[in-house]
């Protein structure tokens, strides 16, 4: 692998210029195996390599670095043609001492949850659902050998699959029964495209990170239509009411403020005293699911609420703190906010996020739209507010018809008939 060659197309800059833009590089044999490429865009080209991995009877294809149409080379990441080639020998013998060992789910797996934890935040859940669905079945398979086939039906059974129960370690896996009725089923084939998602996102991961060649088995395994539509459940002005009367008076704070934010339990018990700004009547979320940021904007009665919670506390000390001055932890609402339920006569109890929901759905039959509703809540782009929201702005969209579009003299008529 010590030789380079010639191209007369790739050679110079000046016969580079000459190439038409090209999505997928002009590529050149330099050695068994290794492939260079130049890959033209608008504003320059980029030095690509694919190299024949036999152990794993694929190409691995990487990056080099920009060619020197505009720049000399430095052979370091600006490479004229003959650096690109040398770059490429050496990246392959690298590579060959890599990937020697094909790669399984279980190492792709590893790889992508190394990455999951440091930017997302529901490791613990994600980690779970790998260990119950995904690894159990395709963990010592290799990710070469996987086809759209077994996946389709590893999908398929997941779906007819009897809900999992929370089950002691030290027992055998405990389930529910298996529903028989359509809610049920729907929510068996969600499930099960929840699970699908994951696994596609693992093996994506190590596509994109170029540790596979090809992503076409798993791109042919589509998910279960029309099976995400669930019922959500939100409390009325009434109820909300009865639910803080109820509760305990440190969890009560709590409450109200979920309702007055739409923030998640998480993003609350982290919020400290210096996100809330009393002179742009904002609250400053820092640490969201997805890890964008965002203000909340509040009522006057929320302001005046925040107000009283952080009057003489220092900016860098929790919003919110437990009756017995510690701090709360994932879980420690759960209990209160069923209790609480009993007493306000809420059945069945809700979950926290159903005051997420609340928040959002009063906003809804108010009359805001969903955009706004959308980025109040910190959803990425409007599809999963739409899902959830949109059949209570459609009353808005009544109420506007209503009020707005003119009689046509339907009106009139009728009063001509009753005065005759």
């Amino acid at each position: 692998m010590g030789r380079v060659v010639k191209d007369a197309r790739l050679d110079s800059r000046e016969a580079r210029i000459k190439l038409p833009v090209s999505h997928e590089p002009y590529w050149r044999l330099i050695h068994a195996g290794l492939h260079l490429g130049y890959r033209k865009g608008a504003r320059g080209g980029i030095w690509r390599m694919r190299f024949y991995n036999e152990p794993t009877k694929h190409y691995v294809k990487k990056t080099l670095g920009k060619a020197d149409d505009h720049n000399e080379g430095n052979a370091a990441d600006i490479l004229s043609f003959k650096q690109a080639q040398i770059k490429a020998i050496a990246t392959a013998h690298d590579l060959n001492k890599v990937i020697a060992k094909p790669l399984t789910v279980y190492d792709a797996t590893m790889h992508y949850l190394a990455w999951y934890k440091e930017h997302r935040k529901s490791y613990v859940e994600t980690n779970t659902t790998i260990n119950a669905h995904i690894l159990p079945h395709f963990g010592h398979r290799h990710v070469s050998d996987l086809k759209s086939q077994d996946i389709k039906d590893w999908h398929q059974k997941l779906a007819s699959q009897p809900p999992r129960k929370r089950t002691a370690r030290a027992l055998e896996q405990q389930y529910r029964a298996t529903p028989d009725d359509p809610a049920g089923k729907r929510s068996r084939k969600a499930t099960a495209n929840r699970i699908l998602t994951v696994l596609k996102a693992i093996l994506n991961k190590a596509f994109h990170d170029e540790l596979i060649d090809d992503n076409v088995t798993w791109r042919r395994v589509k998910p279960f239509e029309n099976v995400e539509q669930a019922k959500i459940r939100f409390l009325t002005e009434t109820e909300c009411k009865r639910l803080i009367n109820a509760a305990r008076p440190d969890f009560r704070e709590l409450l109200k403020a979920a309702l007055f934010t739409g923030a998640r339990c998480s993003e609350l018990t982290q919020l400290d005293v210096a996100s809330v700004n009393i002179n742009t009547a904002t609250v400053y979320i820092k640490q969201s699911k997805s890890d964008k940021w965002r203000y909340i904007p509040l009522s006057s009665e929320g302001l005046d609420f925040f107000k009283t919670l952080i009057l003489g506390k220092n900016g860098d000390t929790f919003v919110f703190i437990k009756q017995d001055g510690t701090h709360w932890g994932e879980n420690h609402h759960a209990r209160l906010l069923k209790e609480a339920c009993h007493h306000a006569n809420i059945t069945p109890a809700i979950g926290f996020h159903e005051l997420r929901h609340t928040y959002a759905s009063l906003l809804a039959q108010a009359g805001a739209d969903l955009l706004t509703i959308s980025k109040l809540l910190g959803h990425a782009d409007t599809r999963v507010t739409s899902r959830h929201y949109a059949h209570l702005c459609d009353k808005t969209l009544a109420n506007t018809v209503n009020r707005l579009l003119p009689s046509f003299g339907h009106e009139k008529e009728r009063k001509i008939q009753a005065i005759a």
